[in-house]
Protein backbone atom coordinates (compact mmCIF):
# COMPACT_ATOMS: atom_id res chain seq x y z
CA UNK A 1 0.00 0.00 0.00
CA UNK A 2 1.66 3.58 -1.35
CA UNK A 3 0.89 5.89 2.12
CA UNK A 4 3.08 8.51 0.65
CA UNK A 5 4.29 9.99 -2.44
CA UNK A 6 5.67 13.59 -3.31
CA UNK A 7 6.88 14.70 -6.74
CA UNK A 8 10.58 15.38 -7.32
CA UNK A 9 12.14 17.47 -10.20
CA UNK A 10 14.79 15.97 -12.21
CA UNK A 11 17.71 13.85 -10.68
CA UNK A 12 21.11 12.47 -11.79
CA UNK A 13 21.69 9.67 -10.09
CA UNK A 14 25.08 9.08 -12.23
CA UNK A 15 27.45 10.55 -9.53
CA UNK A 16 26.21 7.78 -7.22
CA UNK A 17 27.24 5.19 -9.70
CA UNK A 18 30.40 6.36 -10.10
CA UNK A 19 31.35 7.02 -6.38
CA UNK A 20 30.04 3.18 -5.59
CA UNK A 21 32.15 2.27 -8.78
CA UNK A 22 28.89 0.28 -10.31
CA UNK A 23 29.46 -0.89 -14.04
CA UNK A 24 27.71 0.41 -17.04
CA UNK A 25 27.94 -2.80 -19.20
CA UNK A 26 28.74 -6.42 -19.40
CA UNK A 27 32.33 -7.69 -20.57
CA UNK A 28 32.01 -8.63 -23.95
CA UNK A 29 33.14 -12.11 -23.68
CA UNK A 30 30.49 -12.68 -20.53
CA UNK A 31 27.83 -10.83 -22.57
CA UNK A 32 28.17 -13.49 -25.62
CA UNK A 33 28.13 -15.81 -23.02
CA UNK A 34 25.01 -15.13 -22.60
CA UNK A 35 23.36 -14.37 -25.32
CA UNK A 36 24.86 -17.83 -26.67
CA UNK A 37 23.42 -19.67 -23.44
CA UNK A 38 19.90 -17.70 -23.80
CA UNK A 39 19.34 -18.91 -27.26
CA UNK A 40 19.97 -22.61 -26.76
CA UNK A 41 17.15 -24.57 -26.06
CA UNK A 42 16.31 -26.30 -23.06
CA UNK A 43 18.51 -29.24 -22.01
CA UNK A 44 16.24 -32.78 -21.72
CA UNK A 45 14.28 -32.10 -18.30
CA UNK A 46 11.15 -33.36 -16.27
CA UNK A 47 8.07 -31.89 -17.58
CA UNK A 48 6.39 -30.07 -14.88
CA UNK A 49 4.79 -28.15 -17.78
CA UNK A 50 1.36 -29.13 -15.78
CA UNK A 51 1.26 -27.54 -12.67
CA UNK A 52 -0.71 -23.97 -12.98
CA UNK A 53 2.50 -22.14 -11.64
CA UNK A 54 1.89 -18.04 -11.37
CA UNK A 55 4.52 -15.36 -10.55
CA UNK A 56 3.76 -12.70 -8.02
CA UNK A 57 6.01 -9.91 -7.93
CA UNK A 58 6.38 -5.89 -7.72
CA UNK A 59 4.38 -4.64 -11.11
CA UNK A 60 7.56 -3.46 -12.91
CA UNK A 61 9.72 -6.65 -12.13
CA UNK A 62 11.08 -8.62 -15.54
CA UNK A 63 13.62 -10.60 -13.38
CA UNK A 64 11.50 -13.63 -11.97
CA UNK A 65 13.02 -16.04 -9.74
CA UNK A 66 9.94 -17.61 -8.23
CA UNK A 67 6.81 -18.84 -9.04
CA UNK A 68 4.38 -21.18 -7.30
CA UNK A 69 1.22 -23.00 -6.91
CA UNK A 70 -0.85 -23.94 -3.82
CA UNK A 71 -3.19 -27.03 -3.42
CA UNK A 72 -4.78 -28.93 -0.43
CA UNK A 73 -3.91 -32.24 -0.04
CA UNK A 74 -5.43 -35.05 0.24
CA UNK A 75 -6.64 -36.16 3.65
CA UNK A 76 -5.37 -32.35 4.42
CA UNK A 77 -2.80 -30.05 4.85
CA UNK A 78 -1.85 -28.51 1.88
CA UNK A 79 1.07 -28.89 -1.06
CA UNK A 80 3.35 -25.56 -1.75
CA UNK A 81 4.74 -26.26 -5.97
CA UNK A 82 7.60 -23.33 -5.80
CA UNK A 83 9.71 -23.14 -8.78
CA UNK A 84 12.83 -21.16 -8.71
CA UNK A 85 14.28 -20.18 -12.06
CA UNK A 86 17.61 -22.66 -13.21
CA UNK A 87 20.38 -20.08 -13.22
CA UNK A 88 22.98 -22.94 -12.89
CA UNK A 89 21.36 -24.31 -16.46
CA UNK A 90 22.36 -21.06 -17.86
CA UNK A 91 25.86 -20.21 -16.75
CA UNK A 92 29.03 -22.33 -17.37
CA UNK A 93 31.42 -22.97 -14.70
CA UNK A 94 35.01 -21.50 -14.88
CA UNK A 95 33.47 -19.29 -17.51
CA UNK A 96 33.38 -15.07 -17.93
CA UNK A 97 29.88 -14.51 -17.45
CA UNK A 98 30.47 -16.51 -13.86
CA UNK A 99 33.45 -14.08 -12.95
CA UNK A 100 31.92 -11.91 -13.55
CA UNK A 101 28.47 -12.63 -11.54
CA UNK A 102 31.38 -13.00 -8.56
CA UNK A 103 32.71 -9.06 -9.60
CA UNK A 104 29.16 -8.07 -9.08
CA UNK A 105 27.72 -10.08 -6.31
CA UNK A 106 24.03 -9.10 -6.68
CA UNK A 107 21.51 -7.19 -8.80
CA UNK A 108 21.61 -3.14 -7.70
CA UNK A 109 18.66 -1.40 -7.78
CA UNK A 110 18.52 2.58 -8.31
CA UNK A 111 15.55 4.07 -9.64
CA UNK A 112 17.42 5.30 -12.97
CA UNK A 113 17.90 1.57 -13.93
CA UNK A 114 18.84 -1.38 -12.12
CA UNK A 115 22.37 -3.21 -12.44
CA UNK A 116 21.68 -6.37 -12.54
CA UNK A 117 23.54 -9.32 -11.68
CA UNK A 118 23.31 -11.28 -14.89
CA UNK A 119 22.61 -9.76 -18.28
CA UNK A 120 19.21 -9.20 -19.35
CA UNK A 121 19.11 -11.82 -22.38
CA UNK A 122 19.13 -14.00 -19.41
CA UNK A 123 17.54 -12.48 -16.21
CA UNK A 124 15.03 -10.77 -18.04
CA UNK A 125 14.04 -13.00 -20.79
CA UNK A 126 15.31 -16.41 -20.91
CA UNK A 127 16.52 -17.28 -17.16
CA UNK A 128 13.70 -15.11 -15.56
CA UNK A 129 10.21 -17.19 -15.26
CA UNK A 130 7.98 -14.83 -17.53
CA UNK A 131 4.53 -16.42 -18.49
CA UNK A 132 3.57 -18.41 -21.13
CA UNK A 133 6.80 -20.09 -21.98
CA UNK A 134 8.69 -23.01 -20.69
CA UNK A 135 11.49 -22.62 -18.07
CA UNK A 136 14.42 -24.58 -16.73
CA UNK A 137 13.85 -24.20 -12.98
CA UNK A 138 14.77 -26.10 -9.85
CA UNK A 139 11.13 -27.41 -8.34
CA UNK A 140 10.13 -27.13 -4.69
CA UNK A 141 7.88 -29.33 -3.63
CA UNK A 142 6.77 -28.99 0.21
CA UNK A 143 3.84 -30.72 1.68
CA UNK A 144 2.60 -29.45 5.22
CA UNK A 145 0.11 -30.50 7.86
CA UNK A 146 -3.30 -29.26 8.12
CA UNK A 147 -1.35 -26.87 10.94
CA UNK A 148 1.77 -25.63 7.77
CA UNK A 149 4.51 -28.32 9.38
CA UNK A 150 6.71 -29.21 7.69
CA UNK A 151 5.80 -33.18 6.73
CA UNK A 152 7.95 -33.93 3.33
CA UNK A 153 10.59 -32.44 0.85
CA UNK A 154 10.78 -33.17 -3.04
CA UNK A 155 13.45 -31.50 -5.11
CA UNK A 156 13.92 -31.79 -8.80
CA UNK A 157 15.19 -30.05 -11.69
CA UNK A 158 12.51 -29.36 -14.35
CA UNK A 159 10.61 -27.52 -17.34
CA UNK A 160 8.09 -25.39 -16.14
CA UNK A 161 5.47 -22.85 -17.84
CA UNK A 162 3.90 -20.01 -15.43
CA UNK A 163 0.31 -19.27 -16.24
CA UNK A 164 0.63 -15.78 -14.98
CA UNK A 165 2.54 -12.70 -14.17
CA UNK A 166 1.02 -11.25 -11.10
CA UNK A 167 1.47 -7.95 -9.15
CA UNK A 168 1.37 -7.43 -5.06
CA UNK A 169 -1.23 -4.85 -5.48
CA UNK A 170 -3.64 -6.21 -8.13
CA UNK A 171 -3.56 -9.52 -6.34
CA UNK A 172 -3.85 -7.35 -2.67
CA UNK A 173 -7.65 -5.87 -4.68
CA UNK A 174 -8.43 -10.19 -5.80
CA UNK A 175 -7.84 -11.16 -2.12
CA UNK A 176 -9.55 -7.97 -0.73
CA UNK A 177 -12.48 -8.77 -3.53
CA UNK A 178 -12.48 -12.26 -2.95
CA UNK A 179 -11.64 -13.11 -6.10
CA UNK A 180 -7.88 -14.70 -6.23
CA UNK A 181 -6.62 -16.57 -8.96
CA UNK A 182 -6.90 -20.68 -8.18
CA UNK A 183 -3.13 -21.20 -8.18
CA UNK A 184 -2.57 -18.90 -5.09
CA UNK A 185 -6.23 -18.66 -3.73
CA UNK A 186 -4.89 -20.94 -0.48
CA UNK A 187 -2.03 -18.21 -0.13
CA UNK A 188 -3.62 -15.93 2.72
CA UNK A 189 -5.34 -18.61 4.42
CA UNK A 190 -1.57 -20.70 4.30
CA UNK A 191 0.54 -17.51 4.72
CA UNK A 192 -1.39 -16.84 8.04
CA UNK A 193 -0.68 -19.80 9.38
CA UNK A 194 2.97 -20.07 8.32
CA UNK A 195 3.13 -16.84 10.20
CA UNK A 196 1.82 -18.14 13.28
CA UNK A 197 4.24 -20.56 13.43
CA UNK A 198 7.11 -18.31 13.03
CA UNK A 199 5.72 -16.19 16.04
CA UNK A 200 5.87 -19.58 18.09
CA UNK A 201 9.34 -20.26 17.45
CA UNK A 202 10.12 -16.87 18.15
CA UNK A 203 10.51 -14.88 14.68
CA UNK A 204 10.58 -11.23 14.66
CA UNK A 205 9.02 -9.47 11.13
CA UNK A 206 9.79 -5.73 11.68
CA UNK A 207 6.87 -3.85 9.37
CA UNK A 208 8.86 -1.05 8.88
CA UNK A 209 7.31 1.20 5.37
CA UNK A 210 10.20 1.51 2.71
CA UNK A 211 11.10 4.86 1.21
CA UNK A 212 11.40 4.90 -2.27
CA UNK A 213 12.08 7.09 -5.46
CA UNK A 214 10.36 6.04 -8.99
CA UNK A 215 9.93 7.83 -11.78
CA UNK A 216 7.41 10.41 -12.56
CA UNK A 217 7.20 11.91 -16.58
CA UNK A 218 9.98 13.95 -16.49
CA UNK A 219 11.46 13.61 -12.59
CA UNK A 220 10.69 11.42 -9.38
CA UNK A 221 8.32 11.09 -6.38
CA UNK A 222 9.70 10.22 -3.02
CA UNK A 223 7.23 7.67 -2.03
CA UNK A 224 6.76 5.82 1.60
CA UNK A 225 4.98 2.82 1.34
CA UNK A 226 3.88 -0.33 3.92
CA UNK A 227 3.96 -3.53 2.55
CA UNK A 228 0.36 -5.30 1.30
CA UNK A 229 -0.68 -8.67 3.73
CA UNK A 230 -0.29 -10.52 0.55
CA UNK A 231 3.40 -9.75 0.06
CA UNK A 232 4.04 -10.65 3.87
CA UNK A 233 1.99 -13.63 3.10
CA UNK A 234 4.35 -14.08 0.27
CA UNK A 235 7.63 -13.81 1.61
CA UNK A 236 6.52 -16.79 3.86
CA UNK A 237 6.20 -19.28 1.05
CA UNK A 238 10.01 -18.00 0.42
CA UNK A 239 11.13 -18.34 4.29
CA UNK A 240 9.32 -21.81 4.25
CA UNK A 241 11.53 -22.70 1.36
CA UNK A 242 14.87 -21.23 2.76
CA UNK A 243 14.42 -23.04 6.16
CA UNK A 244 13.85 -26.62 3.95
CA UNK A 245 17.18 -25.83 1.94
CA UNK A 246 19.06 -25.35 5.60
CA UNK A 247 17.60 -28.16 7.03
CA UNK A 248 18.97 -30.65 3.88
CA UNK A 249 22.20 -28.66 4.34
CA UNK A 250 22.38 -29.47 8.03
CA UNK A 251 21.72 -33.22 7.53
CA UNK A 252 24.11 -33.22 4.86
CA UNK A 253 26.71 -31.18 6.71
CA UNK A 254 27.61 -28.84 3.89
CA UNK A 255 26.09 -25.65 2.68
CA UNK A 256 25.72 -22.13 3.17
CA UNK A 257 23.21 -20.56 5.43
CA UNK A 258 22.15 -16.96 6.13
CA UNK A 259 22.28 -16.57 10.11
CA UNK A 260 21.83 -13.65 12.54
CA UNK A 261 22.48 -13.89 16.18
CA UNK A 262 19.40 -13.97 18.62
CA UNK A 263 18.79 -10.80 20.04
CA UNK A 264 21.21 -10.40 23.77
CA UNK A 265 18.57 -10.57 26.69
CA UNK A 266 20.25 -6.83 27.50
CA UNK A 267 18.68 -5.34 24.09
CA UNK A 268 15.62 -6.84 24.59
CA UNK A 269 15.39 -5.23 28.05
CA UNK A 270 16.17 -1.78 26.55
CA UNK A 271 13.20 -2.26 24.49
CA UNK A 272 10.77 -3.11 27.10
CA UNK A 273 12.43 -0.37 29.13
CA UNK A 274 10.78 1.88 25.80
CA UNK A 275 8.00 -0.22 25.78
CA UNK A 276 5.64 1.63 28.21
CA UNK A 277 6.56 5.53 27.79
CA UNK A 278 5.41 4.67 24.42
CA UNK A 279 2.46 3.30 25.05
CA UNK A 280 3.09 -0.10 23.95
CA UNK A 281 1.23 -3.14 25.98
CA UNK A 282 3.89 -5.69 26.72
CA UNK A 283 2.75 -8.35 29.01
CA UNK A 284 5.07 -10.67 30.82
CA UNK A 285 6.29 -13.85 29.09
CA UNK A 286 4.91 -12.25 25.50
CA UNK A 287 7.95 -13.34 22.62
CA UNK A 288 9.00 -9.70 20.87
CA UNK A 289 7.85 -10.88 17.73
CA UNK A 290 4.11 -11.15 19.25
CA UNK A 291 4.32 -7.51 20.57
CA UNK A 292 5.47 -6.10 17.29
CA UNK A 293 2.87 -8.17 15.25
CA UNK A 294 0.05 -6.23 17.12
CA UNK A 295 1.20 -2.84 16.63
CA UNK A 296 0.00 -0.76 14.23
CA UNK A 297 3.01 0.90 12.60
CA UNK A 298 1.53 3.99 10.80
CA UNK A 299 1.09 5.24 14.59
CA UNK A 300 4.29 7.45 15.78
CA UNK A 301 4.21 5.67 18.78
CA UNK A 302 4.55 2.29 17.57
CA UNK A 303 6.75 3.10 14.98
CA UNK A 304 9.88 4.52 16.97
CA UNK A 305 8.88 1.41 18.87
CA UNK A 306 9.34 -0.67 15.69
CA UNK A 307 12.03 1.16 14.76
CA UNK A 308 13.91 0.59 17.97
CA UNK A 309 13.53 -3.12 17.61
CA UNK A 310 15.55 -2.85 14.50
CA UNK A 311 18.63 -2.76 16.71
CA UNK A 312 17.67 -6.55 17.67
CA UNK A 313 18.11 -7.52 14.09
CA UNK A 314 21.90 -7.00 13.95
CA UNK A 315 24.68 -9.18 12.65
CA UNK A 316 23.20 -10.97 9.21
CA UNK A 317 25.85 -12.92 7.79
CA UNK A 318 26.27 -16.22 5.45
CA UNK A 319 27.82 -19.08 6.82
CA UNK A 320 29.68 -21.21 5.07
CA UNK A 321 30.65 -24.78 6.10
CA UNK A 322 31.79 -28.34 5.09
CA UNK A 323 31.95 -31.44 7.58
CA UNK A 324 31.19 -29.73 10.86
CA UNK A 325 28.46 -27.94 11.17
CA UNK A 326 28.47 -24.20 12.53
CA UNK A 327 28.07 -23.72 16.57
CA UNK A 328 25.12 -21.39 16.04
CA UNK A 329 23.44 -22.09 12.17
CA UNK A 330 20.00 -19.96 13.07
CA UNK A 331 18.74 -16.66 11.90
CA UNK A 332 17.18 -14.68 14.74
CA UNK A 333 14.62 -12.80 12.64
CA UNK A 334 13.67 -16.28 10.66
CA UNK A 335 13.69 -18.36 14.71
CA UNK A 336 15.16 -21.30 12.64
CA UNK A 337 17.86 -22.06 10.39
CA UNK A 338 17.60 -20.78 7.23
CA UNK A 339 19.12 -20.17 3.59
CA UNK A 340 18.83 -17.99 0.27
CA UNK A 341 17.77 -20.18 -2.37
CA UNK A 342 15.14 -18.20 -3.77
CA UNK A 343 16.40 -15.84 -5.59
CA UNK A 344 19.52 -16.98 -8.07
CA UNK A 345 18.56 -14.21 -10.65
CA UNK A 346 19.21 -11.36 -8.07
CA UNK A 347 21.84 -12.77 -5.94
CA UNK A 348 25.20 -14.55 -6.37
CA UNK A 349 24.69 -17.27 -3.27
CA UNK A 350 21.71 -19.00 -4.17
CA UNK A 351 22.71 -20.28 -7.42
CA UNK A 352 25.38 -22.70 -5.41
CA UNK A 353 23.11 -22.90 -2.12
CA UNK A 354 20.43 -24.44 -4.27
CA UNK A 355 23.21 -26.97 -6.33
CA UNK A 356 24.20 -27.76 -2.92
CA UNK A 357 20.75 -28.83 -1.83
CA UNK A 358 20.00 -30.41 -4.97
CA UNK A 359 23.18 -33.13 -4.64
CA UNK A 360 22.43 -34.05 -1.20
CA UNK A 361 18.51 -34.39 -2.01
CA UNK A 362 19.50 -36.78 -4.56
CA UNK A 363 22.45 -38.26 -2.44
CA UNK A 364 25.43 -37.89 -5.05
CA UNK A 365 28.38 -35.37 -4.16
CA UNK A 366 28.16 -31.96 -4.67
CA UNK A 367 29.98 -30.79 -7.60
CA UNK A 368 33.26 -29.34 -6.55
CA UNK A 369 32.79 -26.03 -8.66
CA UNK A 370 29.56 -25.37 -5.76
CA UNK A 371 31.65 -26.96 -2.90
CA UNK A 372 34.92 -25.02 -3.64
CA UNK A 373 32.83 -21.98 -3.96
CA UNK A 374 31.29 -21.88 -0.07
CA UNK A 375 34.01 -20.69 1.71
CA UNK A 376 34.03 -18.05 -0.66
CA UNK A 377 30.36 -16.61 -0.71
CA UNK A 378 30.25 -14.89 2.67
CA UNK A 379 32.85 -12.05 1.83
CA UNK A 380 31.94 -11.59 -1.46
CA UNK A 381 28.26 -11.27 -0.18
CA UNK A 382 29.42 -9.05 2.46
CA UNK A 383 30.73 -6.98 -0.13
CA UNK A 384 28.12 -6.32 -2.63
CA UNK A 385 25.59 -6.51 0.29
CA UNK A 386 27.11 -3.53 1.51
CA UNK A 387 27.04 -1.52 -2.10
CA UNK A 388 23.36 -2.45 -2.77
CA UNK A 389 22.26 -0.90 0.75
CA UNK A 390 25.06 2.40 0.19
CA UNK A 391 22.88 2.78 -3.49
CA UNK A 392 19.12 2.17 -2.29
CA UNK A 393 20.18 4.71 0.62
CA UNK A 394 22.32 7.23 -1.70
CA UNK A 395 19.35 7.79 -3.89
CA UNK A 396 16.57 7.72 -1.10
CA UNK A 397 18.78 10.77 0.81
CA UNK A 398 20.07 12.25 -2.48
CA UNK A 399 15.85 12.61 -3.50
CA UNK A 400 15.45 13.91 -0.41
CA UNK A 401 17.72 17.02 -0.49
CA UNK A 402 16.94 17.83 -4.38
CA UNK A 403 13.15 17.76 -2.85
CA UNK A 404 14.23 20.32 -0.05
CA UNK A 405 16.77 22.06 -1.29
CA UNK A 406 15.14 25.30 -1.66
CA UNK A 407 13.22 24.97 1.45
CA UNK A 408 15.93 25.68 4.07
CA UNK A 409 14.42 27.54 6.96
CA UNK A 410 10.54 26.25 6.80
CA UNK A 411 9.01 24.49 9.20
CA UNK A 412 7.57 21.06 9.18
CA UNK A 413 5.65 18.30 11.48
CA UNK A 414 7.56 15.13 12.47
CA UNK A 415 7.20 12.22 14.54
CA UNK A 416 10.43 11.36 16.74
CA UNK A 417 11.61 7.58 15.60
CA UNK A 418 14.68 7.68 17.85
CA UNK A 419 16.64 9.54 19.98
CA UNK A 420 20.14 9.52 20.86
CA UNK A 421 21.86 7.89 23.84
CA UNK A 422 22.80 10.37 26.44
CA UNK A 423 26.31 11.54 26.06
CA UNK A 424 28.72 13.55 28.57
CA UNK A 425 28.83 17.28 28.75
CA UNK A 426 31.26 17.96 25.52
CA UNK A 427 29.42 15.62 23.57
CA UNK A 428 27.62 16.75 19.94
CA UNK A 429 24.10 18.31 20.42
CA UNK A 430 21.27 16.09 21.74
CA UNK A 431 19.43 14.74 19.12
CA UNK A 432 17.72 11.58 16.92
CA UNK A 433 15.90 10.81 13.67
CA UNK A 434 12.50 12.14 12.59
CA UNK A 435 9.67 11.25 10.38
CA UNK A 436 8.42 13.74 8.11
CA UNK A 437 4.39 13.86 7.55
CA UNK A 438 5.18 15.48 4.06
CA UNK A 439 7.02 15.08 2.24
CA UNK A 440 7.77 11.37 3.36
CA UNK A 441 11.36 12.42 4.52
CA UNK A 442 13.56 10.65 7.15
CA UNK A 443 16.50 12.55 8.67
CA UNK A 444 18.68 13.93 11.31
CA UNK A 445 17.51 16.60 14.11
CA UNK A 446 19.19 18.10 16.84
CA UNK A 447 17.06 19.08 19.86
CA UNK A 448 15.73 17.85 22.37
CA UNK A 449 13.27 15.06 21.04
CA UNK A 450 10.56 13.30 22.77
CA UNK A 451 10.88 9.80 21.61
CA UNK A 452 7.00 8.60 19.67
CA UNK A 453 5.58 11.91 20.06
CA UNK A 454 5.13 14.43 17.07
CA UNK A 455 7.32 17.88 17.11
CA UNK A 456 7.60 20.52 15.12
CA UNK A 457 10.75 20.58 13.24
CA UNK A 458 12.88 23.12 11.04
CA UNK A 459 15.16 22.51 7.56
CA UNK A 460 18.60 23.64 8.50
CA UNK A 461 20.54 21.69 5.73
CA UNK A 462 19.62 20.53 2.18
CA UNK A 463 22.06 19.51 -0.01
CA UNK A 464 22.25 17.63 -3.14
CA UNK A 465 26.05 17.55 -3.26
CA UNK A 466 26.21 16.02 0.01
CA UNK A 467 23.19 14.18 0.01
CA UNK A 468 22.96 15.70 3.71
CA UNK A 469 19.71 16.99 4.95
CA UNK A 470 19.22 17.94 8.74
CA UNK A 471 16.56 19.47 10.83
CA UNK A 472 16.93 21.41 14.33
CA UNK A 473 13.83 21.07 16.65
CA UNK A 474 11.55 24.60 15.79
Amino acid sequence: MVIRRVLAPRIDFGALRRELGLPDRFPPEAQQEADAAAARPLPALTDRTDVPLVTLDPATSRDLDQAMCLTRRPGGGYRVRYAIADVATHVRPGGPLEAETWRRGQTVYLPDGNVPLHPETLSEQAASLLPDVERAAVLWTIDLDADAATVGVHLERARVRSRAKLDYRGVQADADAGRLAEPIALLPELGALLTARGLRRGAVNLPLPEQDVEPDGDGWRLVLRGPVPMEDHNAQISLLTGMAAADLMLAGRIGLLRTMPAAKPEAVARLRAAAAPLGVDWPDGMPVGDVIARLDPAQPRAAAFVDQAAELMRGAAYTAFDGEVPAEPGHGGVGAAYAHVTAPLRRLADRYATEVCLALYEDRPVPEWARAALPRLPGTMATTDRTAGAATRGAVELAEAVLLADRVGETFEAAVLDVDAPVTRGGRQPGGTVALDSPPVRARCTGELPLGERVTVRLVTADPTTRRVTFARA
